[in-house]
């Protein structure tokens, strides 16, 4: 609920609540707590399959780097703690990303050592008694 304005009832002019802590002017960077919320929810995701995670992180990722353009083209037009908040989704998005990318390489090794173990049976034994 930031900038919501209140009426001044002996003028009537709009005056402008900061939240506390918070510089007059600036503003939460665009995506940073989407950029944190899917780089943690890659690093639990990579272990469905990895795909989940991989996408999360994938998404992350991307969005960080739009937010890092944003804040590097005007610091002080955003607030520092939501910079922050950006650099460590990233990061988050990054090991989900990674750990996904491995899990997943694992699941495919695993299901092709057991396609071949189960191919190289000689499966007309088992259909003879």
């Amino acid at each position: 609920m930031e900038n919501q304005g209140t009426q001044n009832p002996q003028n009537g002019n709009q005056q402008f609540q900061q939240p506390f802590g918070q510089p007059f002017g600036q503003q939460q960077l665009p995506n940073a707590t989407a950029v944190l919320v899917l780089g943690i929810i890659s690093i639990v995701g990579c272990f469905c399959y990895g795909i989940i995670g991989l996408v999360l992180g994938i998404i992350a990722i991307v969005l960080s780097s739009k937010a890092d353009r944003i804040y590097l083209a005007n610091r002080t037009m955003y607030t520092e703690a939501s910079y922050k908040n950006m650099k460590a989704g990233r990061i988050c998005a990054i090991i989900g990303t990674c750990l996904s990318a491995l899990y997943f390489v694992i699941i495919v090794i695993y299901i092709a050592f057991v396609g071949a173990v189960l191919t190289g049976m000689p499966w007309e034994m088992f259909g003879k008694h």
